[in-house]
C-alpha cells in the first residue's frame, strides 16, 4: 500500500506500552506474549518510534494507571472488572512505568486521565491533537481488539486519518488480533505497518 504523510501534520499514538503488558513479571504480559512475539511488536514499535521523531512527528503516549484501589473502575464485569480484580496498573507502581524502551522523550507528549478502554474518552488526547495541528493518527499499543480498536474508531469519528499499525499492537491471543485486522480494522483506519509508514515519511 502507498500513501503519503506530512511529518508536521502526523502523530504517533502509543497505547499502553507499561510492564503490566510489556516485560516479563508485568500482571498481563503472558497473555499478550505470544502475540508480541508472533509480529516482534515490541521492537518494531521502538524502531518506528525513533523513526517518527526523527522526521518531526510528534509521539503522544496514552497510559492507563489507577490509585490503589482502583475505586475509579464501576465496571462490574468485563475488562475493566478484571483489572480491578487483578490490581492491574496500580499507579506509581512499577506495573504502571512504561516500558524501559518506550519511555517519553524530549518532545513527545504524555497524555492524562485514561482511565477505561478510548484513549479519548477521560483524557485530553482530542485537544493536544488539535493544538498541534495533527491530521493523521498513527496508532500501536495495547490491546488489538479493545484499547488500540476504541481509540481507532474514536479517531475516525472525530474526523483524523487513521492507521492502524498491525506489526505494533498486539491482543491476548494471535487468533483476536487477526481477526480485528482483517474484519474491523478496514472499516475505521488504513491497516498498514511500520515499514510502510516508515516510507510514507520519506
Amino acid at each position: 500500500m502507498t500513501f503519503k504523510l506530512n511529518p508536521t501534520e502526523t502523530a504517533l499514538v502509543l497505547i499502553e506500552y507499561q510492564n503490566e503488558f510489556t516485560t516479563e513479571g508485568g500482571k498481563l504480559y503472558e497473555a499478550v506474549k505470544p502475540c508480541m512475539e508472533s509480529n516482534n511488536m515490541l521492537e518494531n514499535s521502538i524502531t518506528l518510534m525513533a523513526e517518527m521523531r526523527s522526521k518531526g512527528c510528534t509521539v503522544f503516549h496514552v497510559p492507563i494507571a489507577f490509585v490503589k484501589g482502583h475505586n475509579e473502575i464501576g465496571a462490574g464485569a468485563g475488562i475493566l472488572a478484571g483489572i480491578a480484580e487483578g490490581k492491574s496498573f496500580e499507579s506509581d507502581s512499577w506495573n504502571s512505568k512504561y516500558h524501559p524502551s518506550m519511555e517519553p522523550a524530549a518532545g513527545d507528549i504524555n497524555v492524562q486521565g485514561k482511565l477505561g478502554l478510548c484513549g479519548f474518552h477521560s483524557t485530553n488526547l482530542d485537544f493536544l491533537l488539535r493544538q498541534k495541528g495533527i491530521k493523521n493518527v498513527v496508532i500501536g499499543g495495547f490491546l488489538t481488539n479493545c484499547c488500540v480498536e476504541s481509540t481507532m474508531r474514536a479517531a475516525y469519528e472525530r474526523g483524523f486519518q487513521v492507521y492502524t499499525l498491525k506489526d505494533c499492537t498486539a491482543a491476548t491471543s494471535v487468533e483476536a488480533h487477526e481477526a480485528a485486522f482483517e474484519h474491523n480494522f478496514g472499516m475505521f483506519s488504513t491497516p498498514t505497518n511500520s515499514a510502510e509508514v516508515t516510507a510514507a515519511l520519506a
